[in-house]
């Protein structure tokens, strides 16, 4: 066999599969330590940022006061609130143009923002105040959530809206999930059955609250 078709045939041949390093552990981003996949989160106010942190380090920021005004760490319950009150016209008076949205504040900010997932990540969307107010009212439960780390996550369906109260990090996941999984212009059948499989998870890992406040107490 010549020297030139022995090159050719080599050249032909498909390229050997390279084997993918395996990714760097994560580590706590206030001391270092490496921690698993399933960790929790502190905000750096300051920077308005999410970071990964170990078991010490979130408690050590969990609290009044603790982290001397900067750093806050997120808590991990989840709140499904049962009997929520949100008419088509108060939905449609907010001004959010999708039936997905989570509802947050920054610290003393004196009002509310909004931001829906979609395949570009969140979205901010134009929330009317005055309805907010409004919603609030109707749903006294909704103002226990903590300003920077908790957010008010709703969703809209055939069967009324769905309304969870958790952890902004918890959000950004949703954010997360549809920005990877959203192909075309719908977004495609495997984006969809993410999103219900992560309400579904939500279901299961929260505590049922009344929207006035108190424990829902089913006899």
């Amino acid at each position: 066999m010549s020297d030139g078709l022995a090159a050719l045939r080599r050249l032909s041949r498909p390229p050997a599969p390279r084997e993918r390093p395996d990714p760097p552990p994560e580590v706590c981003e206030l001391c270092g330590v490496e921690i698993g996949p399933s960790h929790g989160h502190v905000a750096d106010l300051e920077s308005q940022r999410l970071m990964c942190a170990c078991r010490p380090c979130h408690l050590l920021f969990t609290g009044t006061g603790a982290g001397a005004g900067r750093f806050r760490a997120l808590p991990q319950a989840i709140r499904r609130v049962e009997g929520i009150t949100v008419s088509e016209a108060e939905w449609d008076d907010l001004q959010i143009p999708v039936d997905l949205v989570f509802v947050f504040r920054q610290g003393a900010a004196p009002h509310h923002s909004a931001c829906y997932p979609g395949p570009g990540g969140a979205t901010e969307s134009l929330l009317d105040l005055s309805s907010w107010d409004a919603v609030l009212e109707a749903n006294p439960v909704l103002r226990s959530v903590e300003p920077d780390v908790e957010a008010v996550l709703l969703r809209r369906s055939d069967a009324g809206v769905e309304c969870y109260l958790v952890p902004i990090d918890t959000c950004y996941a949703l954010v997360g999930l549809v920005r990877r999984d959203w192909v075309g212009l719908s977004g495609g059948r495997e984006v969809w059955q993410g999103i219900e499989a992560f309400f579904a998870d939500l279901r299961a890992r929260s505590r049922t609250v009344a929207r006035d406040g108190q424990a829902a107490v089913h006899g």
